[in-house]
């Protein structure tokens, strides 16, 4: 069952792409259109899977908690 991302883990998303792009950009000083597009590129897939990934890892913790044994006491 596809889940949509809430209104947080998209600003996640937007801050990761805006972030890399940033750093991806002064870190290899791309000047040209061709570079600058590859890098923006880079950093919106990037983005886009801390998204994916950000929506995914509560329902991944919801079913690991399903197969935990009970911690502490006699149960």
């Amino acid at each position: 069952m596809p889940h949509r991302p809430t209104a947080a883990q998209f600003a996640l998303g937007v801050f990761t792409v805006v972030a890399a792009t940033v750093a991806l950009l002064a870190a290899t000083g791309a000047s040209g259109v061709l570079e600058v597009a590859v890098v923006v590129l880079f950093a919106l897939a990037l983005g886009t899977l801390v998204t994916v990934l950000s929506v995914l890892a509560p329902h991944a913790a919801d079913r690991g908690a399903e197969h935990r044994a009970p911690v502490g006491g006699h149960e």
